[in-house]
C-alpha cells in the first residue's frame, strides 16, 4: 500500500513539474502577442540605433535616429559615422520625402512607404515581419528571445532572411541580424535606446524644420578668429597672393570636384568591366563605365552639387531604402545620392533586384 502512494505521488510530481515547465515556456504565438501589443499599440516611439552594413568591400557604420507618432508619421534621420552628411526620410500629411540637408535638396515620392517596405530599424515593422510570416520560428538563449523570419523589403531576393533579437525581460528589440541566401550577415541594426509612448506634433514632421535642423551651424566664436587671423595676415600675404590666384583657384577647384571612384563588388559570372571614361563637364568629373557580357549595365557618378533650390523637386519611380539612402527606381534604372556622390545605373538587361544588388554593393577603391 506504501509503495502504491509512493507511485501516485512520485507520478503527481511528475506531472506537476510538466505543467510548470509548460507554463514558464511561453509559445512562438504568446510572445508574437505580447510584442505586437507593446509595440504597435504605443502612440509613438523614438529610437536611437547604429546601422554596419557589409555588402560592399568594407563595413560602413551609420548613426539612425527615428521618431514615429501614429498613425503615419515618421522621420528617420541617417548620418555616416565620422561624417557630417546625413539623409532623412520624412512622411507626414503631404506625402514622402527624402531630404539631403548638406546638399540643401529635397525629393519628393508618391508612395505609402513603409507601408510595402519593411525596414529593420523600425520596431513596428518588425512586428509585422513576425505576424506575416507563418514559417516564422523563435529559439530562446539565456536572455533573449530569437525570431528569424523572411524579410519584406526591396532587396528581399537579395538578403532574404533576418534574425530578430528580443529582450526577454523588456520585450524590445536588442539587435537585428539581415542575413544573405547563405546565412552570412550583411546589415546589423543595435537598438541603443528605446522610448515608447512619445507623441510629437504634427510640425515636427514638417520637412522645412527637418531640412533646418540638419544643416551644419558656423560656430560665431571660430568665425570671428579666423576673420581676425586673416585680417592680419592680408597685408604680408598681398605680393605672394598675386602671383598664386590662378594656381589657388584651381586646385579649390578641383578639390571641390575630385572624389573617390566606386566600384560594385557584387561578382556574377560573365561580367566584367569593359570600359570606364572620365569626362570633363563645367561642374567637374563625371565617371562612365560599362559593364558586360552576360549582364549589360551601365553606372554613371559625379560629385553631387549642391542646391539653391529650397521646393521638394519630384522623383520619378520607386523609392526604394538602400539602408544608407533611398534610391529612386525604375524597370530600366536607379539613381540615388550618398556620400557627396550622385549615382545612376542603367541597363536594359537588369531586373530592379538585381540594380539593388549593384546598389547595395558599391565601393570606394579599385576595381578587383
Amino acid at each position: 500500500m506504501n509503495n502504491l502512494r509512493s507511485r501516485i505521488l512520485a507520478l503527481m510530481l511528475v506531472v506537476v513539474a510538466v505543467v510548470l515547465a509548460a507554463c514558464g515556456t511561453p509559445s512562438k504565438e504568446d510572445v508574437t502577442k505580447k510584442l505586437s501589443g507593446k509595440w504597435n499599440d504605443t502612440k509613438g516611439y523614438e529610437l536611437q540605433a547604429t546601422m554596419e552594413i557589409k555588402t560592399g568591400a568594407e563595413p560602413r557604420v551609420y548613426d539612425v535616429e527615428v521618431w514615429h507618432t501614429k498613425p503615419d508619421f515618421y522621420r528617420v534621420n541617417v548620418t555616416q559615422d565620422g561624417s557630417g552628411d546625413s539623409q532623412m526620410i520624412v512622411r507626414n500629411e503631404d506625402g514622402v520625402f527624402v531630404v539631403a540637408p548638406s546638399l540643401g535638396k529635397t525629393y519628393k515620392f508618391q508612395s505609402d512607404w513603409p507601408e510595402q517596405n519593411s525596414q529593420a530599424y523600425l520596431i513596428g515593422s518588425l512586428s509585422e515581419d513576425i505576424i506575416a510570416d507563418a514559417n516564422a520560428t523563435m529559439t530562446e538563449e539565456d536572455k533573449t528571445y530569437i525570431f528569424e523570419t523572411v524579410t519584406r523589403n526591396n532587396h528581399k531576393k537579395v538578403l532574404p532572411t533576418q534574425e530578430i533579437h528580443i529582450d526577454k525581460k523588456t520585450l524590445l528589440p536588442k539587435h537585428v541580424s539581415i542575413l544573405d541566401e547563405n546565412k552570412e550577415e550583411q546589415i546589423k541594426i543595435t537598438f541603443k535606446k528605446i522610448t515608447l509612448g512619445t507623441d510629437r506634433q504634427t510640425e515636427d514632421y514638417a520637412v522645412e524644420q527637418s531640412a533646418d535642423e540638419e544643416k551644419p551651424q558656423k560656430d560665431p566664436k571660430a568665425d570671428a578668429e579666423a576673420e581676425g587671423a586673416e585680417a592680419e595676415g592680408v597685408e604680408s600675404e598681398d605680393e605672394e597672393a598675386n602671383t598664386e590666384d590662378e594656381g589657388t583657384e584651381a586646385d579649390s577647384s578641383d578639390e571641390q570636384t575630385s572624389f573617390n571612384t566606386y566600384y560594385p563588388t557584387v561578382e556574377w559570372e560573365g561580367v566584367t568591366l569593359i570600359d570606364e571614361e572620365a569626362v570633363k563637364t563645367e561642374s567637374g568629373t563625371r565617371i562612365f563605365m560599362t559593364f558586360g557580357d552576360a549582364k549589360k549595365y551601365t553606372i554613371v557618378q559625379e560629385r553631387a552639387m549642391p542646391s539653391d533650390n529650397s521646393l521638394p523637386v519630384s522623383m520619378d519611380g520607386d523609392p526604394v531604402d538602400l539602408g544608407f539612402t533611398v534610391a529612386a527606381i525604375t524597370d530600366k534604372s536607379i539613381r540615388w545620392e550618398s556620400d557627396g556622390i550622385s549615382f545612376f545605373i542603367a541597363s536594359d538587361m537588369l531586373t530592379r533586384d538585381e540594380m539593388i544588388e549593384v546598389a547595395l554593393s558599391m565601393s570606394a577603391g579599385e576595381m578587383k
